[in-house]
């Protein structure tokens, strides 16, 4: 796991851009503390920080040289399968001086070019440069799990695997309006856009070809869905293939040169991978956060269970809000593109606590997205089945109008939930999809900028940019098709997005074993009832692994636990919000938001009934806080 950078100049103006490359590079000091290198040559520079995992010797260090000095490589990532592919390599003749899946990585594409990317099991963000053609290939993995972004123009390309690298080319920092847009009404910025107008991200599943000013990008993947036929011919043979494919998956991901150990929050999917896992790796560590001032949503008993059921030296981080509030500033002051899930924070501190004892630790991240594992997922399967009790739903949207709605009760979460149901039971199936991934409204979002700002958003090109995201939904949808939807949107760009920066702020690697690509494969050639089925998510995982698991981890609420960022900005942050990030003077100067519409959000923020409101103005703060820093 590392950090890459780096340049084509195509001419004299490209070129006074590689004086920034060793600054570039030191900015991913977090994500490869272990080393760094820069080649510098007349046209291409290579920069890259290492986070050693696999072959900790200096001989695997990056930029890597193939044997005739004509490729190098920068490569951020694992490839679990790199061990079959190396003696597939060997039998055709090639030598190798590592034991790294870098030279693997390296020589394979030399022999098979992008054809070898169908190859690989794993994931990664890379760049390997052909000195002869003078021509840089780039690509990024199946699903996201890895960043790629560059910039493109008529004199350079210049990429990194983080934003704070590309701001060290001196790049234009004029603003995204559509990516803005978007940004405030799901609290993240999707690929292709980021926040500058000349800063892309390279969509997962795609691969850049650049030769001299010719840049151009494909496709090599896409979920295949519709699968060209069933990948089970009942429930329990799914079950069955499932159990042997993720134990697989998980056997692949326990490679490593230095300490691994997994996440274990008690849940079905943290569980599932840390058994497997224990099967495999005696004496396997496991870690786990509590929070001592938040018993309802402290599940440690349960990872405890887990951990004593499969016999893992288990660790638990007992903590309370203070200190994940005290690491706040820290998470903000990493992010360098506004990025709104709050649950950041709980990343960042189970990352900075685990890496104390591991370099390596596996998730249940994915599970969720490619089976079904979230509340709106049980909307969308009510919402298509229909029936009385969805229709009686809808009908008394008046009523949840007026009832008080927050996500810290019980009965006014419920409300909550209801309201957003019947607001979107009688949209057509994009429309709904995308009310429920949202924040807010276009219009509340629209009202939220200065007239100025409003005149610079080309609406044609924002409707465009939606409907590309919305493209696996078709009316009327399957679940598998909210499913797609959510493994190519929310997934990368949300919460694979949110697990790289805060693991690798930390200098920690994760691994995911849900999104092998095998496991994905299998599961989108599944009917959506093996997914959720009569009020239950996950249906498969769950019974897959019945007999596998305690018996406690069934038949119990799924608590989750979100940063309290409400009573953060009601009682910590107060100050902050209402003198300072979203004070009149700083938004009157900065020019790009009504202020009048901030004052009617800070008003509900702290009124007895703030609804939702408490994310859109972390979204603000978000924002807020990051222009200070970037712009």
């Amino acid at each position: 796991m590392c950090g890459i950078t780096g340049i084509f100049a195509y001419n004299l103006v490209g070129k006074f851009n590689k004086v920034n490359v060793a600054a570039a590079t030191r900015a991913l000091e977090k994500r490869g503390p272990d080393f760094q290198d820069v080649f510098l040559s007349e046209w291409v520079c290579l920069g890259h920080r290492r986070l050693s995992i696999i072959d900790t010797r200096e001989v695997a260090h990056q930029p890597m040289w193939d044997a005739t000095g004509r490729y190098a490589i920068v490569f951020n990532g694992e490839i679990f399968n790199y061990r079959e592919l190396r003696q597939q390599l060997i039998t055709r003749g090639i030598a190798f001086r590592t034991e790294s899946d870098t030279e693997v990585l390296l020589n394979l594409w030399i022999h098979e070019k992008e054809n070898c990317l169908n190859q690989l099991n794993g994931f990664f963000a890379f760049c390997i440069y052909d000195q002869q053609e003078e021509s840089l290939f780039l690509a990024r993995d199946r699903y996201g799990i890895k960043p790629l972004l560059y910039l493109s123009d008529e004199d350079k390309l210049i990429f990194a695997s983080e934003m704070k690298s590309l701001l060290h080319y001196g790049i234009d920092k004029s603003l995204d309006y559509t990516a803005l847009t978007t940004y405030f009404q799901l609290n993240y910025i999707p690929a292709t856009r980021t926040a500058f107008a000349v800063v892309k991200k390279l969509l997962p599943g795609h691969y850049i070809q650049v030769k001299r000013g010719d840049v151009r990008i494909h496709p090599y993947y896409t979920i295949p869905y519709p699968a060209p036929q069933p990948t089970a011919t009942s429930y329990e043979q799914a079950q069955q293939l499932l159990f042997q494919k993720l134990e697989a998956s998980v056997q692949r991901r326990l490679v490593a040169d230095v300490p691994l150990g997994a996440f274990l929050s008690g849940g079905i999917d943290s569980s599932v991978v840390t058994g497997l896992a224990a099967r495999h790796k005696p004496n396997l560590h496991t870690f786990s956060i509590g929070f001592r001032d938040q018993k309802f949503f402290d599940e440690t008993d349960y990872a405890r269970k887990v951990a004593k059921h499969f016999g893992t030296e288990h660790t638990v981080f007992s903590l309370t809000t203070q200190d994940l509030y005290a690491q706040l500033h820290s998470v903000l002051d990493y992010l360098d593109e506004p990025f709104a899930d709050s649950s950041a924070v709980n990343v960042y501190m189970l990352s900075q606590q685990t890496r104390k004892q591991a370099t390596v630790a596996l998730s249940g991240d994915g599970a969720d997205e490619v089976f079904g594992g979230y509340t709106k997922h049980l909307a969308f399967a009510r919402a298509i089945q229909g029936g009385w009790k969805e229709s009686l739903a809808a009908a008394l949207k008046p009523a949840w109008h007026v009832l008080p709605k927050s996500r810290h009760a019980p009965f006014s979460n419920t409300v909550r939930q209801l309201l957003r149901y019947a607001e979107g039971h009688g949209m057509s199936a994009r429309d709904r999809y995308w009310h429920w991934a949202s924040f807010a409204t276009m219009p509340k979002v629209q009202r939220l900028f200065t007239s100025a700002v409003r005149d610079k958003l080309d609406l044609n090109q924002y409707h465009e940019f939606r409907q590309a995201l919305l493209n696996p939904i078709v009316d009327p949808e399957n679940l598998n098709d909210i499913l797609l939807a959510d493994c190519r949107l929310v997934l990368p760009n949300d919460m694979l997005t949110k697990v790289d920066l805060m693991s690798m702020a930390n200098g920690l690697e994760v691994r995911v074993p849900f999104l092998d690509y095998e496991v994905v494969n299998f599961a989108f050639g599944l009917p959506a009832a093996y997914k959720v089925h009569r009020g239950i998510r996950k249906r498969i995982v769950q019974d897959a692994f019945r007999n596998f698991l305690p018996a406690e981890l069934y038949n119990r609420p799924k608590k989750g636990f979100e940063a309290p960022v409400l009573a953060w900005m009601r009682h910590e942050l107060k100050d902050t919000i209402k003198k300072d990030l979203l004070s009149e003077d700083f938004i009157r100067a900065q020019g790009l938001f009504d202020y009048t519409e901030i004052k009617k959000l800070k008003r509900q923020l702290f009124s007895i009934n703030p609804g939702d409101v408490h994310a859109r103005v972390w979204a603000l703060v978000a924002f807020q806080w990051w222009w200070r820093k970037v712009l």
